[in-house]
């Protein structure tokens, strides 16, 4: 899949690559207490991410195998401050 933006109230939260949409599922489901830790009554809706998000995703990935690790054990980064509308 390509990456994925999850949102809390229409507003980004993180941008993930699962490997299919049981992987991002199991994510939303998962991860439901990391994502609504500051609006623990938000709605989580995902969307295609924007160009400038998966630039982020893209940095963050280099900074993960610029210390050895994996592409695929890279999943995602999260979205805060200014850039997720806050």
């Amino acid at each position: 899949m390509l990456p994925t933006t999850i949102l809390i109230d229409d507003r980004p939260r993180c941008v993930v690559r699962p490997n299919d949409t049981k992987d991002l599922n199991r994510f939303l489901r998962n991860g439901k207490s990391f994502l609504l830790a500051q609006t623990p009554e938000g709605k989580v809706t995902h969307r295609p991410a924007s160009e400038i998000e998966v630039s982020y995703w893209r940095q963050a990935l280099a900074l993960h195998k610029a210390w050895g690790g994996e592409e695929e054990g890279f999943f995602g980064v999260p979205l805060m401050g200014e850039f997720a509308g806050g």
